[in-house]
């Protein structure tokens, strides 16, 4: 979880769902992840999205893929979390370059990071790349505060 977006949180810039949204407006922000190189540099202290060591390749597109959320964040008696509803999927793409992480931002909040998960290198060539999601509970959810 980017450091930068708990800081955030405390000051209700992002809204996940529409049932108790943090802004005036009755909408929920619209969230995207971001394929990045295994050569780039993207962390806990990452901040916003950049395409700056992001992937290129046939059929990406920069700022990657939108996110959906389609629960609310759930609790339990010590932690809060929430998960994406869908794998986060990118069709038909060639990335002959190696990346190993994903950014996933706020694009209704200036580009605001929310977190960055790594996972082993990969290529892809012509190919279907999913990122798929774990339960959305108190011990597997994405996104926890506890």
């Amino acid at each position: 979880m980017c450091t930068s977006f708990k800081v955030d949180l405390l000051n209700a810039v992002h809204a996940f769902s529409t049932s108790v949204p943090a802004h005036t407006a009755s909408t929920a922000d619209t969230f995207k992840a971001a394929l990045y190189l295994a050569s780039a540099t993207v962390n806990a202290t990452t901040t916003a999205y950049s395409s700056t060591g992001e992937v290129t390749g046939t059929n990406y597109t920069a700022g990657g893929a939108t996110v959906t959320f389609g629960t609310a964040p759930s609790s339990t008696s010590t932690t809060a979390f929430v998960t994406p509803s869908a794998s986060i999927t990118y069709s038909n793409v060639t990335l002959s370059t190696a990346f190993d992480a994903v950014l996933i931002y706020n694009s209704s909040q200036s580009n605001k990071a929310v977190s960055v998960h790594t996972f082993g290198s990969q290529t892809v060539t012509a190919g279907t790349f999913t990122l798929t999601m774990p339960t959305n509970d108190s011990s597997t959810g994405l996104i926890r505060l506890a």
